[in-house]
Protein backbone atom coordinates (compact mmCIF):
# COMPACT_ATOMS: atom_id res chain seq x y z
CA UNK A 1 0.00 0.00 0.00
CA UNK A 2 1.10 3.59 -1.06
CA UNK A 3 1.53 6.71 1.32
CA UNK A 4 -0.97 8.45 -1.48
CA UNK A 5 -3.38 10.28 0.09
CA UNK A 6 -6.93 9.56 -1.93
CA UNK A 7 -9.10 12.71 -2.63
CA UNK A 8 -12.59 11.69 -4.65
CA UNK A 9 -14.45 14.01 -6.08
CA UNK A 10 -18.07 14.10 -6.39
CA UNK A 11 -20.80 14.89 -9.27
CA UNK A 12 -21.55 17.92 -7.40
CA UNK A 13 -18.11 19.01 -8.50
CA UNK A 14 -17.06 18.76 -4.99
CA UNK A 15 -13.24 16.98 -3.34
CA UNK A 16 -13.59 15.05 -0.62
CA UNK A 17 -10.08 14.20 1.21
CA UNK A 18 -10.83 10.36 2.53
CA UNK A 19 -7.94 11.04 4.80
CA UNK A 20 -9.32 13.65 6.83
CA UNK A 21 -13.15 13.36 5.94
CA UNK A 22 -13.68 16.55 4.69
CA UNK A 23 -14.19 18.18 1.63
CA UNK A 24 -11.42 20.30 0.28
CA UNK A 25 -10.68 23.11 -2.35
CA UNK A 26 -8.57 23.36 -5.31
CA UNK A 27 -6.61 25.94 -3.10
CA UNK A 28 -6.43 22.80 -0.74
CA UNK A 29 -5.23 20.73 -3.08
CA UNK A 30 -2.47 23.19 -4.29
CA UNK A 31 -1.51 23.24 -1.01
CA UNK A 32 -0.70 19.79 -0.73
CA UNK A 33 0.96 19.93 -3.68
CA UNK A 34 3.50 22.50 -2.39
CA UNK A 35 4.10 20.87 0.56
CA UNK A 36 5.13 17.49 -1.56
CA UNK A 37 2.03 15.92 -0.34
CA UNK A 38 1.52 12.53 -2.64
CA UNK A 39 -2.16 12.37 -3.55
CA UNK A 40 -4.46 11.29 -6.17
CA UNK A 41 -7.78 12.34 -7.03
CA UNK A 42 -10.65 10.24 -8.46
CA UNK A 43 -14.18 10.01 -9.97
CA UNK A 44 -16.41 9.20 -7.34
CA UNK A 45 -18.68 7.30 -9.82
CA UNK A 46 -16.71 5.67 -12.04
CA UNK A 47 -13.16 5.21 -9.84
CA UNK A 48 -11.09 6.61 -12.53
CA UNK A 49 -7.61 8.54 -12.53
CA UNK A 50 -8.54 12.05 -12.27
CA UNK A 51 -5.49 14.30 -11.02
CA UNK A 52 -3.82 15.48 -14.08
CA UNK A 53 -7.40 17.24 -14.92
CA UNK A 54 -7.39 18.31 -11.31
CA UNK A 55 -3.81 19.59 -11.33
CA UNK A 56 -4.37 21.08 -15.05
CA UNK A 57 -7.58 23.04 -13.20
CA UNK A 58 -5.05 24.27 -10.65
CA UNK A 59 -2.36 25.65 -13.45
CA UNK A 60 -5.68 26.93 -15.26
CA UNK A 61 -6.58 29.06 -11.90
CA UNK A 62 -2.93 30.19 -11.38
CA UNK A 63 -2.26 31.29 -15.05
CA UNK A 64 -5.38 33.40 -14.94
CA UNK A 65 -4.63 35.44 -12.01
CA UNK A 66 -1.38 37.17 -10.88
CA UNK A 67 1.81 36.67 -12.80
CA UNK A 68 1.26 34.01 -15.33
CA UNK A 69 3.91 31.68 -15.87
CA UNK A 70 3.52 30.48 -19.25
CA UNK A 71 3.01 32.88 -22.47
CA UNK A 72 0.55 32.81 -25.22
CA UNK A 73 3.51 31.43 -27.20
CA UNK A 74 4.96 28.78 -24.88
CA UNK A 75 1.61 27.02 -25.09
CA UNK A 76 1.05 26.88 -28.68
CA UNK A 77 4.39 25.56 -28.68
CA UNK A 78 2.96 22.81 -26.35
CA UNK A 79 0.04 22.22 -28.08
CA UNK A 80 2.18 21.93 -31.27
CA UNK A 81 3.73 18.93 -29.68
CA UNK A 82 0.92 17.05 -29.14
CA UNK A 83 0.45 13.97 -31.61
CA UNK A 84 4.06 14.83 -32.95
CA UNK A 85 6.32 11.95 -33.05
CA UNK A 86 8.59 14.15 -30.93
CA UNK A 87 5.53 14.39 -27.87
CA UNK A 88 7.46 11.44 -25.71
CA UNK A 89 11.11 13.25 -25.89
CA UNK A 90 9.41 17.09 -25.72
CA UNK A 91 7.79 15.27 -22.39
CA UNK A 92 10.62 13.35 -21.00
CA UNK A 93 12.53 17.04 -21.76
CA UNK A 94 10.05 19.01 -19.40
CA UNK A 95 10.20 16.82 -16.72
CA UNK A 96 14.23 16.50 -16.62
CA UNK A 97 14.62 19.93 -17.35
CA UNK A 98 11.82 20.56 -14.30
CA UNK A 99 13.44 18.24 -12.35
CA UNK A 100 17.25 19.72 -12.99
CA UNK A 101 15.92 23.48 -12.15
CA UNK A 102 14.39 22.12 -8.55
CA UNK A 103 17.55 20.91 -7.93
CA UNK A 104 19.46 24.07 -8.96
CA UNK A 105 17.12 26.20 -6.66
CA UNK A 106 17.67 23.77 -3.67
CA UNK A 107 21.22 23.48 -3.93
CA UNK A 108 20.81 27.57 -4.19
CA UNK A 109 18.58 27.52 -0.88
CA UNK A 110 21.11 25.17 1.11
CA UNK A 111 24.22 27.58 0.14
CA UNK A 112 22.24 30.76 1.13
CA UNK A 113 21.90 29.04 4.33
CA UNK A 114 25.17 28.69 4.39
CA UNK A 115 26.03 32.38 3.94
CA UNK A 116 23.22 33.86 6.53
CA UNK A 117 24.58 30.93 8.94
CA UNK A 118 20.86 30.20 9.97
CA UNK A 119 20.69 33.62 11.75
CA UNK A 120 19.84 36.57 8.71
CA UNK A 121 20.67 39.03 11.70
CA UNK A 122 23.99 37.70 11.47
CA UNK A 123 24.35 38.04 8.10
CA UNK A 124 23.44 41.74 8.00
CA UNK A 125 25.77 42.19 11.03
CA UNK A 126 28.45 41.07 9.12
CA UNK A 127 27.63 42.66 5.91
CA UNK A 128 27.21 46.16 8.32
CA UNK A 129 30.66 45.58 9.39
CA UNK A 130 32.25 44.75 6.22
CA UNK A 131 30.61 47.96 4.71
CA UNK A 132 31.47 49.69 7.55
CA UNK A 133 35.64 48.85 6.94
CA UNK A 134 35.50 49.49 3.75
CA UNK A 135 34.46 53.14 4.36
CA UNK A 136 36.60 54.00 7.08
CA UNK A 137 39.17 52.19 4.93
CA UNK A 138 38.54 54.57 1.75
CA UNK A 139 38.10 57.51 3.68
CA UNK A 140 41.31 57.07 5.37
CA UNK A 141 42.63 57.06 1.89
CA UNK A 142 41.17 60.17 0.22
CA UNK A 143 41.87 62.31 3.22
CA UNK A 144 44.76 64.50 2.52
CA UNK A 145 47.94 63.50 4.82
CA UNK A 146 49.50 65.87 7.45
CA UNK A 147 52.27 67.67 6.02
CA UNK A 148 55.08 67.99 7.72
CA UNK A 149 56.95 71.26 7.45
CA UNK A 150 60.56 70.97 5.86
CA UNK A 151 63.31 71.98 7.81
CA UNK A 152 65.18 73.32 4.85
CA UNK A 153 62.10 75.78 2.95
CA UNK A 154 65.12 76.06 0.04
CA UNK A 155 64.23 72.83 -1.51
Amino acid sequence: MTNERLIKKYPNRRLYDTEESRYITLGEVKQLVMKGISFRVIDSHTETDITRAILLQIIIEQESSGNPLFTAAMLERFIRFYGDTAQAAFSAFLDQSLDMFAKQQRLLSEQMQGVLGGNPMDFWMKLGQQNMSFWQDTDAQNKPSEKTEDPDPKR
